[in-house]
């Protein structure tokens, strides 16, 4: 049944870097992945589930990238992540134990306890540990659309070779159809970023719309007619959907959004720093060093100190969850409704996010979705959850722009990946394409063909936007920095063996092994 007013396209972004560390028994870093499939990957899925199980009419677009893609399939990561999971369960159970005298703390305990088991049996038992096919079988029920992105998240515009860019698109294209059998759609370009020439890069590939913030749409010439509320086409004939800020500041923003009311779980509380070391060492990695447990046991409260928050209360958060889905919904009805009158034609609300918010940073946002989507279905017909493809094949009129450069972050336009925290890095990136592009040329087989695809990889793993971002935002930038110059440094070593004719075969097998994204990759897509 189609709607009376307008569409809503949910976008959920997901993606983490590449982050594998075989050579050592833990590694803090890979906890940015386990913490992710545990509050994020694996309550989506579970909320998924439900609602298809019962009969609730959804539509959601989602972007999985492929460096998440690839971490989710690998053995190493699998074997790690079930290990931690085991031990956040153990840990719950012992939690129970510890907090039996406070009956407020000891209600949370077991609540987490019986999460833990629930995602443990989920992982385990009913999905067997393949998530990726989990969201390729909700794709193939026409409930999800999933798109793809940069290969490695690289930042497209700040590529000087045009082969570079060219390449992060074909890799991804070929690793998002050994993963989800069949080609992708769309793009959600990284970072949001943006620059001419790339729409024809997308043309080429058989990609047909990608996602913009809205000033890449709203600057564009001419000036599009309807905004944002409408895709608009670029000359090479790809569609671009223009993202709303109103719906999206309700969700992410954590002063002015749902996140951040009182009653929600505060995420920088965390058992891992509040508990006594020798009780909490057991579950560290390591090397003893403290990290989150995903035990939290208070609430947001308010402006206050870390060590005034108040106990969260699971129930109570519960229910402000089915308020705030339902005030979401009212907004984007009223919403619809106004642009309806002002457009004469239906609007499309484009509302993207990154998937993590929900969970991780945001730990009722699951939940939230969840009702949300419930109550579209049962409690209103003036909106409609689409897929940007279902909403391309309506055949509405779309108006030819040249869109703007642009990405989202501060100010817009690339600064969060280019200032001077971070410019140093791209000069030897670079340099690296335009290596990579002559070694493309040599048309090399054997031992040399795989240094060749070798340093495919380096060069791809090196361009990940995260580590300039991770730079910028002064969190873990020492890592950052220590990958992006290992990379460049196996890059570069390779290249000149390749040169010379002399490839290191247990040097090679070293970085095939730690470095071991994309086994199809082939130098030639550098052509």
């Amino acid at each position: 049944m189609a709607p009376e007013q307008g569409y809503l396209i949910l976008q959920l972004h997901a993606h983490l870097p590449y982050v594998r560390h075989p050579e050592f028994e833990g590694f803090l870093e890979e906890s940015w992945f386990f913490e992710a499939v545990t509050e994020c990957y694996l309550p989506l899925l579970d909320a998924f589930d439900r609602l298809e199980r019962d009969g609730v009419d959804f539509h959601v677009s989602m972007s999985i990238t492929p460096p998440l893609c690839e971490m989710l399939c690998d053995g190493h990561l699998r074997d790690r992540y079930l290990r931690h999971l085991r031990g956040i369960v153990r840990l719950a159970e012992l939690e129970t134990h510890r907090t039996a005298a406070d009956p407020e703390m000891n209600k949370t305990a077991r609540f987490y306890q019986e999460l833990f088991q629930r995602l443990r049996f989920l992982y385990e038992e009913q999905y067997g540990a393949d998530l990726v096919g989990q969201f390729r079988r909700l794709q193939d029920h026409g409930l999800l659309e999933i798109v793809t992105c940069g290969a490695t998240h690289g930042f497209l515009p700040l590529m000087d070779h045009p082969s570079a860019a060219r390449a992060q698109i074909r890799v991804a294209r070929a690793n998002y159809e050994k993963h989800f059998h069949r080609p992708p759609r769309g793009i959600w370009l990284p970072e949001c970023a943006y620059s001419p020439g790339l729409d024809e890069m997308l043309r080429d590939e058989g990609i047909e719309f990608f996602f913009s913030d809205a000033h890449g749409i709203l600057y564009g010439e001419p000036r599009p007619k309807f905004g944002i509320f409408a895709p608009v086409r670029t000359p090479a004939g790809v569609s671009i959907f223009g993202r709303d800020m109103e719906s999206g500041k309700q969700v992410w923003s954590a002063r002015e959004g749902y996140p951040g009311d009182p009653v929600y779980r505060e995420f920088y509380r965390d058992l891992g720093y509040d508990g006594d070391y020798e009780y909490i060492r057991p579950f560290l990695n390591g090397d003893g060093i403290r990290k989150d447990t995903g035990i939290k046991y208070h609430r947001v409260t308010g402006d206050v100190a870390l060590g005034k928050k108040q106990l969260y209360d699971h129930d109570a958060a519960n229910e402000l969850v089915a308020h705030h889905a339902g005030n979401f919904m009212h907004n984007r009805q009223a919403q619809a409704r106004h642009l309806y009158g002002v457009m004469r034609q239906k609007p499309v609300i484009v509302s993207p996010y990154d998937a993590e918010l929900f969970g991780h940073w945001w730990f009722e946002g699951p939940k939230f979705l969840e009702m949300l989507l419930r109550k579209l279905h049962h409690d209103q017909n003036e909106i409609q959850t689409i897929t940007p493809s279902a909403y391309l094949a309506l055949s509405t009129p779309i108006q030819t722009i040249t869109p703007s450069a642009s990405s989202w972050g501060d100010k817009g336009y690339f600064e969060v990946w280019l200032n001077g925290s971070n410019d140093w890095i791209y000069k030897h990136l670079h340099e690296a394409e335009r290596r990579m592009s002559q070694l493309a040329q040599l048309h090399v087989n054997g031992l040399r063909a795989r240094a060749a695809a070798q340093a495919a990889r380096e060069l791809v793993l090196a361009q990940s936007s995260d580590w300039a971002f991770i730079m910028t935002m002064a969190t873990m930038s020492s890592y950052a920095v220590k990958r992006t110059l290992e990379h460049i440094h196996h890059f570069n070593t390779l290249y000149q063996q390749i040169l010379t004719d002399h490839v290191d075969v247990g040097y090679l097998e070293d970085l095939e092994s730690h470095n071991s994204i994309f086994p199809e990759i082939d130098a030639a897509v550098y052509r």
